[in-house]
């Protein structure tokens, strides 16, 4: 301020017009305000991609999801999340079939625990019926998180078990130097594995399920979301 008010006593005096020092104070101001635009514009970016994310599951029921399978299987809501024990079986989003989506949820498996999250499934499901994205930290079966049941398999432990983690799947139809083919790419705490072709096009569409596989495992899921693509 103080600088201000001196080359403007002086300007009055000399007839001097003081513009390098106030072009640098407009700069200043300009590069301010892109800032400020931009972040603004950042932020409408991530709240528009957020608000695409559509959420299957309320955190305090199972309304939209159902039991599928032994009598003996226990799911329920336990501290804001699903969980699975007891004998094996599903439990499958009722809602609608999807066939281009992005999807995800937030996974926990016990140590020595098996578990799978299904998509492109049938309504009522055995382990066999649509893609299956392994969960299994521990498990004597050696397929581990990350892998696409009987597709594409990781051997090395990425999750430890009994900790929370990510899990995304992005499946689209798509062509492939002239041939049809499903894309399948796999996200774990959002780093992407690698991208699966699936040329047979094993499955086309389908509801999104959880597998519960065993008595020895528990599994806890939580925050499920799709983004339905074109």
């Amino acid at each position: 301020m103080f600088l201000e008010r001196s080359c403007s006593f002086a300007s009055q005096r000399s007839g001097y017009v003081p513009q390098r020092k106030s072009v640098p104070t407009m700069r200043l101001k300009s590069v301010r305000l892109l800032a400020v635009c931009l972040f603004i514009f950042a932020s409408s970016s991530v709240n528009a991609a957020d608000d695409d994310w559509k959420s299957l599951f309320d955190g305090q029921t199972l309304n939209g999801w159902e039991k599928v399978g032994s009598q003996q299987s226990v799911w329920k809501v336990e501290d804001g999340s699903l969980s699975g024990s007891g004998a094996a079986s599903m439990l499958v989003n009722t809602e609608k079939s999807y066939k281009n989506f992005r999807y995800r949820a937030e996974i926990k498996i016990s140590d020595g625990g098996n578990s799978g999250m299904y998509f492109r499934t049938t309504r009522r499901p055995g382990f066999a019926d649509g893609y299956e994205a392994q969960i299994d930290s521990t498990h004597t079966d050696p397929i581990r998180t990350g892998s696409i049941y009987g597709m594409c398999h990781v051997y090395k432990d990425l999750v430890k078990p009994d900790t929370w983690f990510t899990y995304e799947v992005e499946v689209r139809d798509d062509v492939w130097r002239g041939r049809e083919m499903t894309r399948i790419k796999v996200i774990v705490d959002e780093n992407e594995l690698y991208e699966y072709l699936d040329f047979a096009l094993t499955f086309k569409e389908g509801h999104f399920a959880f597998q519960h596989h065993d008595p020895g495992s528990i599994v806890h899921i939580r925050k499920v979301e799709v983004m339905e693509l074109p």
